[in-house]
C-alpha cells in the first residue's frame, strides 16, 4: 500500500516539477533537477528525519519512473503548450501528488511510533518539502506559501490517517476513500479559490 501511494506521488510530482522547470525557462539539466527535487525532495527529508535510508536511494524504480515521465512529456511536447500549469491535467496531477505523499508521510510517522505532531510534520514535509526546496533554488516564493488551501489539505490528510490508525480502521479501502476525498477537496479549493485568512 505504501509503495502504491509512493509511486503515484512520484509520477504526479514529476509532472508538476517538469512544468515548473519549463515555465522557469531552465535548460534540460535544470528541468531534470526540478523534477528530481519535486518528486523526491520531500521523501528524502522525511526519511532522514525518520532515520531511514531514503526510498529514492534504495530502489531503482523511482528513478526509472521519472525518466520515463520526462521522456513521454517531451515526446508529446506537452511543454510547448501555453499555460499548461493552469489546466485541469496539471492541477489534478499536482493534487494527486500532494495527497499521495501526505498519506505516505503520515504512514511512516505512525510506523515510527510518532504522535499526532509527528504525523502532521512528516505528512506536510513529504508533500511540500520537495516543492519548497525546488522553488527556493529557482528563486521563487514557495508555492505552498502562496496557495492558501494547499498545505492545509496535507495537514487534514495527516489528521485523517492518524484518526484511522487510532480507531484501527486503516485499510486499502479507507485510505483509498481518504485519497479521493483529499484530491476532490484540493480540486474544489483550487477552482473555488478557497484560501487561509491572511495575517
Amino acid at each position: 500500500m505504501f509503495e502504491v501511494a509512493e509511486y503515484i506521488g512520484i509520477v504526479a510530482f514529476a509532472i508538476s516539477g517538469f512544468f515548473v522547470g519549463v515555465r522557469s525557462r531552465l535548460d534540460f539539466l535544470g528541468v531534470f533537477i526540478s523534477v528530481f527535487l519535486t518528486a523526491f525532495g520531500g521523501g528524502i527529508i522525511r526519511d532522514v528525519i525518520a532515520d531511514r535510508t531514503p526510498y529514492a536511494f534504495s530502489s531503482n524504480v523511482p528513478a526509472v519512473m521519472i525518466l520515463g515521465v520526462m521522456t513521454l512529456l517531451i515526446l508529446f511536447r506537452f511543454h510547448k503548450r501555453d499555460s499548461i500549469e493552469n489546466r485541469p491535467f496539471f492541477i489534478l496531477s499536482d493534487s494527486i501528488g500532494l495527497i499521495s505523499f501526505s498519506i505516505t508521510g503520515a504512514m511512516i510517522a505512525l510506523e515510527e511510533g510518532l504522535n499526532l505532531t509527528g504525523v502532521l510534520a512528516l505528512a506536510f514535509i513529504t508533500a511540500v518539502g520537495g516543492g519548497i526546496t525546488r522553488d527556493v533554488i529557482i528563486n521563487e516564493v514557495p508555492f505552498v506559501f502562496k496557495t492558501g488551501f494547499y498545505g492545509t489539505v496535507s495537514l487534514l490528510i495527516g489528521v485523517g490517517v492518524f484518526v484511522l490508525h487510532r480507531t484501527d480502521a486503516v485499510s486499502f479501502l479507507t485510505l483509498s476513500l481518504l485519497f479521493f476525498f483529499g484530491v476532490t477537496l484540493r480540486m474544489v479549493a483550487y477552482y473555488r479559490k478557497w484560501s487561509v485568512p491572511m495575517v
